[in-house]
């Protein structure tokens, strides 16, 4: 991790000091991803959190760019692993290997042992490999040989499924993800911005170097904890806690849902509305910033009844109907 970025501040300060350098995180990432700002929004709101995004989208949208890009401009570590059918829990938690120096084990940490964790097509990877992460993912720590070992903080991952291709792979059960705080849809770009990344590849621009894009870093890791401990201040009223338990107890009662949303998922939306109104900058949750967090934080929550899978209802319009049946608080 480098030191470019001056650590905040103590004080009440910090976290405005936070706040700048966590905005100014989007204009670095812009340099080298077009297109993706919310994409963008929704990884920083998870890194507040302390929670983890599913991002979604097909291959080639900049989904592995996007998270190479936002750990430069935050001055954090990151990895990328490639999820296959053969891989190993092993593979990913690390694992006791002999050394030949000594003669005796030792671990080798895995690839969880990073700050963003890009976990590439995790439903390309058996059951068994995926609760591993999942576990990490919760626990913050991984067990390798009766031994807890912790992970680096902050600590994201970043879980991609691709929307296309099924055959031979393993769907995350519904239990399973409501494990990610947020999911993130990358949309194929416009032709406007498709026509930007054209310009910017003829001109030279090497997604393997995002450096050379300019992408400087201009926060870190003190940052983000200063920002986590802000958001826990940020003040929730009655009204929008209520309003938050109305749009989840609506998703139970939609007749075209197995599945609605659980406490848990209620929780997520209250979190992430709350970093989300830290970074635009207030200290309050309104009922707006629960609207702008609702769909990331609760689509991938909701099981369609068959019947409806059958009739091809879209279950993004089921949860802005079931939004659109609860009374906004004034």
């Amino acid at each position: 991790m480098s030191d470019t970025a001056p650590p905040p501040t103590n004080g009440d300060r910090s976290g405005e000091e936070a706040r700048e350098r966590l905005a100014a995180v989007r204009t670095e990432v812009a340099k080298a991803v077009v297109g993706q700002d919310a994409a963008v929004s929704g990884l920083l709101v998870a890194l507040l959190c302390g929670g983890h995004v599913l991002m979604e989208g097909v291959p080639g949208v900049a989904k592995t760019l996007l998270v190479r890009t936002l750990a430069g401009a935050l001055s954090v570590e990151t990895r990328r692993v490639q999820f296959t059918p053969d891989l190993m829990p092993g593979d990913i938690t690390g694992s006791m290997v002999i050394d030949s120096n000594r003669g005796e084990l030792s671990f080798r940490e895995g690839p969880l042992f990073t700050n963003l964790l890009l976990a590439d097509e995790i439903n390309r990877t058996p059951p068994k490999t995926q609760s591993a992460l999942l576990e990490a993912m919760e626990e913050g720590q991984v067990s390798v040989d009766g031994v807890s070992r912790p992970l680096p903080s902050p600590f994201l991952v970043a879980a991609t499924q691709n929307p296309v291709e099924y055959e031979g792979t393993y769907p995350l059960p519904e239990a399973q993800l409501d494990r990610f705080l947020l999911k993130v849809v990358l949309p194929v770009p416009g032709r406007t911005d498709e026509l930007e990344i054209l310009r910017r590849h003829a001109e030279g621009f090497d997604p393997r170097d995002v450096a050379g894009a300019g992408v400087a870093a201009v926060a870190g890791a003190a940052d983000i904890a200063a920002g986590q401990a802000a958001v826990r201040r940020v003040q929730v009223s009655p009204d929008v806690a209520g309003y938050i338990v109305d749009i989840a107890r609506a998703t139970r009662e939609s007749p075209s849902l197995s599945l609605g949303v659980s406490p848990r998922g209620a929780t997520a939306l209250l979190r992430a509305a709350r970093a989300w109104a830290w970074l635009t900058g207030r200290d309050f949750v309104t009922p707006d910033d629960v609207k702008a967090l609702a769909h990331a934080s609760l689509v991938h929550r909701l099981g369609l009844r068959p019947e409806a899978e059958l009739e091809g209802v879209d279950v993004a319009q089921v949860l802005s109907s079931a939004l659109g049946s609860v009374p906004v608080p004034r």
